[in-house]
């Protein structure tokens, strides 16, 4: 995007940092959903979720030097959080691709953005009506 263009809510829409934000609770709820249906143990969603709870910063220069070793995003970003959260790390995305995260996260966005213009089209009718 182009900053002079661009509003910062937008701008955050479309962040490395918020798209890989949306990554993560992609993966730690299907992490925590295959916990729940049994086909993986509980304390892998566990340890994601405790490790989110801190609030953590995404260290989005360290994910893309992995990128640029490893030639893939979603591989990047898992080893990332890997060294974040430690072994159970290691129940992230299993049954999935990275199309599932990157098709999810893309509606995500584009769901974040709609609001954003749906609510500054709503904003924009009011002043109108105020006028008329």
């Amino acid at each position: 995007m182009i900053p002079r263009y661009s509003r910062p809510e937008m701008t955050a829409i479309w962040s490395p940092e918020s798209r890989f934000r949306i990554w993560f609770e992609i993966e730690a709820h299907a992490t925590e959903e295959r916990g729940e249906l049994g086909v993986g143990p509980p304390c892998g969603a566990k340890a994601l979720w405790d490790w989110w709870q801190t609030n953590p910063v995404i260290d989005v220069a360290a994910i893309d030097a992995k990128e640029a070793v490893l030639k893939h995003d979603v591989i990047a970003f898992l080893d990332w959080v890997a060294e974040q959260v430690g072994p159970e790390a290691r129940f992230m995305h299993q049954g999935m691709t990275s199309s599932d995260v990157l098709d999810t996260t893309l509606s995500v966005q584009l769901a974040r953005a709609s609001d954003l213009l749906i609510a500054d089209i709503d904003a924009l009718l009011a002043a109108i009506k105020r006028l008329v």
